[in-house]
């Protein structure tokens, strides 16, 4: 169906390069660098992963990223009263032998002239969040391509496309996002048990439910950097509206939706307020699911909705 699939053709017509912003910053750490200085740099240059060098291989080895902090505190926490020497004295370079062992595998990336459709599916395939974009001739890494920044690339032409049908449909009727086993926590949950279930989970958002299974507040992975932001990646006994009540000043709240919405409510709403995830609630603003960026992308591009039910109509 050449409607259904016109977001997926917009895609594959388009080049990684055309995304790349004319000025951007990039943050690159050398693998010798401390683990603790390289997360104090993230926060001090407002990034939440940086590619990794290596001297020795003259190559991009890998990413660090704020789940890289994550798993330092998950693993290495003991209490309050005892220094993370670990984060405290570990190289990058000693921290990802401990992790990845013996698996390391080569940094997925792309090439600057390979399509945007390429660029989502790896993003989709591979589980990641961040794909860089290394220029295969000078070895340059030239931007590092997320989720969002496709989402909002596609939005801005979607006015000037055809319409896919889909879009009028709502998420009940397209069945997409999560709505099984939503892990959640409460107001007084402690940060431990919080970074525990995203590293057990492998998940990088946990909306917060009061005593009346109200959605009031999302913690997300995000939201973690700030322990290193304020040096308080000590005390991770602190409860999440503790360690939440810094971020009140630019916090908009919770962004949620409906399965009654039409996918292009949803996607305007995500774009709009540059989130990750909506949190999809029931009338009484109770947790139903959560719709991700990825379950967008999957379904406007990779496998259009409309094209899968036409398939299953023609068998």
């Amino acid at each position: 169906d050449s409607e259904s699939g016109v977001y997926m053709r917009f895609m594959r017509s388009h080049k990684c390069y055309d995304i790349v912003p004319t000025s951007s910053k990039l943050v690159v750490f050398d693998t010798t660098l401390q683990v603790k200085k390289a997360f104090f740099a993230l926060v001090a240059n407002g990034v939440r992963a940086a590619p990794l060098w290596e001297s020795k291989k003259q190559s991009f080895v890998g990413m660090l990223t704020i789940t890289d902090f994550i798993n330092i505190l998950h693993r290495y926490y003991k209490s309050p009263m005892v220094q993370i020497y670990e984060l405290e004295e570990h190289k990058i370079e000693t921290w990802r032998e401990l992790y990845l062992q013996e698996t390391f595998k080569p940094l997925v990336n792309i090439s600057p002239d390979a399509s945007l459709f390429d660029a989502v599916y790896s993003l989709i395939k591979n589980k990641i969040h961040r794909l860089p974009v290394i220029d295969p001739t000078s070895g340059n890494a030239l931007y590092i391509l997320t989720h969002k920044r496709v989402l909002k690339f596609l939005q801005l032409f979607m006015s000037d496309m055809p319409k896919p049908a889909f879009m009028k449909q709502n998420l009940d009727e397209l069945g997409i996002g999560t709505y099984h086993n939503i892990a959640f926590i409460h107001p007084d949950t402690p940060i431990i048990k919080a970074l525990n279930i995203f590293v057990e989970r492998r998940i990088s958002a946990l909306p917060v439910v009061d005593e009346s299974g109200k959605v009031v507040d999302i913690y997300s992975k995000f939201d973690v950097i700030n322990l290193a932001a304020e040096k308080t990646y000590n005390n991770l006994d602190i409860t999440v509206t503790q360690a939440l009540q810094h971020r009140s000043q630019y916090f908009e709240g919770v962004v949620k939706c409906s399965k009654l919405e039409t996918l292009e409510t949803i996607v305007d709403r995500i774009v709009r307020a540059e989130v990750h995830r909506l949190v999809v609630v029931s009338e009484e603003d109770r947790i139903v699911g959560i719709i991700s960026l990825s379950d967008l992308l999957q379904a406007l591009i990779l496998t259009p909705v409309g094209a899968k039910q036409q398939e299953v109509e023609s068998e």
